[in-house]
């Protein structure tokens, strides 16, 4: 950018328009002028209130001695914030920038984030679209890779359109009531309720992360975040241990799924066992292979985890389906995972091998075309199944509400059982410092062992 310092201002010129012969000319504009080198330089205001402000703005900039650029006329500081970019422009340049890097959960999530924020950094122009209707333009048009969106109804043109026109720009973050009312607006879901502590912590982490790139690219000093609280309740992202089955439990559950339906049921006991005596994440027992197994006539087997199916919506997956084929979590692609398993297990998986085979990929639980099986029916017969193995109050009760809550009971158990916590980790696929903090806890009917325990000592 060529600049210079030789700037010279002129007077306000008035533009007037004669309305007919013998009329008193009518003002219509007023003009700034000003040199810049040996160039001159003007701007119109349809207000002489505009234009002394911007003429005011110009002196302002000469005094404190910025350089103007000879190309635009205007000093430093004004170019800059012509060129800067719209916060909606940016945060659809930050989504297309991790786009290829991220899981489709984790894209799933990012768009979640900026979904809630974009709306509230925004200037109140006229036409604003419905909120609803803003947001269904940014998660399924704006905030997709362009080879991936769809072409946009009348309705969502018009969303679009009106988002690029009321933007704040990205440096409005700088002033803390702009960084504050996006903090408020993931504090809270849909229907204005307070979001759970964990949703919060989770959105604001996205949020953090692309201030952060704002930051890496110089479009804004610091991160604004840092200066913004806002109080929520901590989380510890502990499990709660009400969740928690005891074996006893677990193994009356497994029981009371073969009940459910004909054939969906007993198409899935081995697939919730994994999850309980295996410790399996709900992707990765999707993913598991008939190659994956080693099952012994007796004793332990040993299952190699290599690929997991995690879920979500199919605009967020690299495959264009549900269901994603992906390496394991928090792993490299090609890194493997080796989970022991207990003869009860082999047992219910050669039984399962036995009766209902493999798919043509190998895998082991599917539905009846081969096709994955969604989250939602799964769930479905866990919520049933339930209905068998519970009394009425325990079926109310968080105790094993999601079929996760089995890794959950699997884990505590290897750690009541005096499993040490690096081997548990290595099994589930944790860190150490995750297994301590979430799993490290008793499971259902242990309190009464405890307390029989202290009695016995305080008798001695």
């Amino acid at each position: 950018m060529s600049t210079s310092y030789k700037v010279k201002f002129w007077g306000i010129r008035t533009n007037t328009r004669s309305d007919g012969t013998g009329k008193k000319p009518r003002v219509v504009s007023h003009t700034v002028r000003w040199t810049v080198g040996e160039r001159e330089r003007s701007s119109t205001f349809k207000t002489k209130g505009l234009a002394e402000s911007f003429l005011s703005d110009l002196r302002q900039a000469a005094r404190s001695g910025e350089a103007f650029d000879l190309e635009s006329g205007l000093p430093a500081s004004m170019v800059k914030a012509k060129d800067a970019r719209t916060w909606y422009a940016f945060a659809v340049a930050y989504v297309h920038a991790w786009w290829p890097h991220a899981a489709a959960k984790t894209r799933e999530g990012m768009t979640d984030t900026l979904a809630n924020v974009t709306p509230v950094l925004t200037k109140d122009l006229p036409g604003r679209p419905a909120d609803e209707t803003i947001r269904r333009a940014l998660r399924e048009f704006s905030f997709l890779p362009e080879d991936r969106r769809p072409e946009p109804s009348p309705e969502i043109a018009r969303a679009v359109r009106w988002l690029e026109a009321a933007s704040l720009p990205l440096s409005a973050l700088e002033e803390a009531k702009h960084t504050r009312a996006a903090l408020e607006a993931l504090a809270l879901l849909l229907d204005g309720t307070a979001a759970a502590t964990s949703t919060y912590r989770r959105k604001r982490a996205v949020f953090h992360h692309v201030l952060e790139y704002a930051v890496e690219l110089e479009e804004l000093s610091a991160n604004p975040l840092h200066r913004v609280k806002l109080r929520k309740p901590k989380s510890t992202g502990e499990i709660d241990r009400r969740s928690v089955v005891n074996p006893a439990q677990a193994r009356e559950l497994l029981t009371a799924v073969t009940y459910v339906g004909r054939s969906r049921g007993p198409m899935l006991a081995a697939m919730f066992a994994c999850m309980y005596f295996g410790g399996l994440r709900p992707a990765e027992a999707a993913g598991l292979r008939a190659k994956d197994c080693h099952l012994p006539t007796s004793g332990w087997g040993l299952l190699t985890l290599e690929r997991t199916k995690p879920q979500s919506n199919k605009r967020f997956t690299d495959s264009g389906e549900t269901h994603d084929d992906r390496g394991l979590k928090h792993r490299g692609r090609k890194v493997v995972r080796e989970v022991p398993i207990p003869p009860e297990l082999v047992a219910t998986l050669r039984d399962h091998i036995d009766r209902f085979g493999a798919g043509p990929d190998g895998r082991l639980f599917r539905t009846r075309t081969g096709g994955l099986i969604s989250g939602s029916a799964y769930a479905k017969v866990w919520k049933e199944a339930r209905t068998y193995a519970f009394t009425p109050d325990q079926a109310a009760s968080p105790l094993a509400a999601r079929p996760y809550d089995l890794r959950h009971a699997a884990v505590s158990l290897w750690l009541n059982a005096g499993v040490h916590a690096p081997e548990a980790a290595e099994r589930a696929g944790h860190g150490v410092d995750v297994m301590l903090k979430v799993y490290a806890r008793c499971i259902d009917g242990q309190r009464e062992v405890a307390n029989q325990r202290i009695l016995d000592a305080l008798a001695a």
